[in-house]
């Protein structure tokens, strides 16, 4: 599996930024799909969560109200739509992905799977 992030890039606070991740190697229907996010110096967190389907996901507190994950299946690909975007979010961000896809894992070393990652700089 092949995983390759898009849409980083610098943009001040209160701005949005749309992040995709399109996957290829194999079909990814059935997979959970995540995005995770590392600042300078701290470890690498969860950022959002969704299930194979769609219907469930997850969100780190610290983004709940601001940023939406979503995933197209028929083009293999995840997005995440940050709006309202704070100093704090600032850091590379990865897409990452597992299975089973039913399962709303929010640890990185559950995921075998990774993107070579996008950086967002957010100055305020």
């Amino acid at each position: 599996v092949q995983l390759v992030e898009s849409g980083g890039g610098l943009v001040q606070a209160g701005g949005s930024l749309r992040l995709s991740c399109a996957a290829s190697g194999r079909t990814l229907s059935s997979y959970v799909m995540a995005w995770f996010r590392q600042a300078p110096g701290k470890e690498r967190d969860v950022v959002g969560v969704i299930s194979w389907n769609g219907g469930n996901t997850y969100y780190a507190d610290s983004v709940k109200g601001r940023f939406t994950i979503s995933r197209d299946n028929a083009e293999n690909t995840v997005s995440l739509q940050m709006n309202n975007l704070k100093p704090e979010d600032t850091g590379i961000y990865y897409c990452a992905t597992r299975f089973p896809g039913h399962v709303l894992e929010s640890r990185p070393s559950e995921y075998p799977y990774w993107g070579q990652g996008t950086q967002v700089t957010v100055s305020s």
